[in-house]
């Protein structure tokens, strides 16, 4: 099987590329490798996959051969480029498509609302018109748990009314649900969408709590705390995302077993087991030795008070079983971040 991996520089990216390759899957591997944050973690996440070039400068559209896996390849590229887009899929006509790339951060999106457009509304339709012009069977995107905004009720379930959201980054991942079922219904080809909840682990994102609150902790320096500690979040560690993913890229929807005919899905991918954000501090600072200063502040624009996803769905079709709790999961990911893989160590 030969997939493409957008975002391959991201946290779940990069991952997902590690773990295919190693399975001998043929993969190609595109990121424009922006500056959203820091890319010290983005070329060292590459590097652990064996991408590496002198002094971390990719050439775009370069092809770079992973030193590690023969069958990997890394392209920097953006999404929101058209024509190297139609481009790469006429010349490597992928069996499937794994889109990750996208604009993240959901605060972000409050003071850079167009940053959200053109990654994740017009680069993701490029990838849907690649698709269809080159038969790629199966596509697979990130989606996100931030779809279910002002939504009450929990556990959210993949059946629950999503037309809510409460910032333009839910707004986005919404649009380009609607845009994918559009596609698999005229084009004829089968698309899933994976609503990730909260992903924390080693080689995390440095902008998401578990690096700040690592980083604060460590250096004695008080740690943000929203809506003053109340709120919960369906915390899932990478690994359990990485192999739920995998799962579903192996998993193709077909018309004939889908509501209207039409071969499209929607998972939640999650934990299934919401942990209060002060739990989650607790363990944390029992994992670094050492209690953390904190600084209670009220709600965040775009933030909700709560997430948690009924994972049934994909359990009972593809069966997805996270596997590492909390406690195993903070450890490994602490364990990381002291070490010297850390590209962000001492900052």
């Amino acid at each position: 099987m030969k997939i493409l991996i957008t975002g391959a520089a991201g946290f779940i990216g990069s991952r997902l590329m590690h773990v295919l390759s190693k399975k001998g899957e043929t993969v190609v591997g595109i990121d424009e490798i922006n500056n959203y944050y820091d890319v010290r973690m983005k070329f060292a996440r590459l590097k652990e996959c064996g991408i590496t070039v002198p002094d971390n400068f990719f050439f775009y559209n370069e092809k770079v051969k992973s030193t590690i896996f023969p069958n990997c390849t890394f392209i920097k590229m953006s999404i929101d480029d058209k024509p190297s887009i139609d481009k790469l899929f006429a010349e490597e006509k992928f069996d499937k498509v794994m889109n990750l790339a996208a604009q993240a951060g959901v605060r972000y999106s409050i003071s850079n609302p167009y940053a959200y457009l053109n990654s994740n509304i017009t680069g993701f339709l490029n990838i849907l018109e690649a698709c269809r012009n080159n038969s790629v069977g199966h596509l697979i995107f990130a989606s996100s748990s931030s779809v279910y905004g002002l939504n009450s009720k929990v556990p959210y379930s993949e059946e629950d009314k999503v037309d809510s959201p409460v910032s333009l980054y839910a707004a986005s991942k919404k649009s380009n649900e609607l845009m994918a079922h559009a596609y698999s219904k005229l084009y004829g080809f089968a698309v899933t969408g994976l609503r990730y909840f909260t992903v924390y682990g080693p080689w995390g994102r440095p902008d998401m709590a578990p690096m700040l609150f690592a980083q604060a902790i460590s250096k004695n320096e008080p740690i943000k705390i929203f809506n003053n500690g109340n709120l919960s979040r369906d915390f899932t560690y990478i690994d359990d995302i990485v192999e739920g993913t995998i799962r579903v890229i192996n998993n193709t929807p077909k018309a004939e077993e889908c509501e209207n005919g039409v071969a499209y899905k929607i998972y939640n991918i999650g934990c299934s087991k919401p942990v209060k954000l002060m739990d989650f501090i607790k363990e944390m600072e029992q994992a670094l030795g050492k209690e953390a200063i904190k600084e209670y502040l009220p709600m965040q624009q775009g933030d909700v008070y709560q997430t948690y996803a009924d994972t049934t769905k994909l359990e009972n079709e593809t069966g997805y079983k996270p596997q590492i709790g909390l406690h195993e999961g903070i450890n490994r990911f602490i364990e990381w971040y002291k070490s010297d893989s850390n590209p962000l160590k001492g900052q």
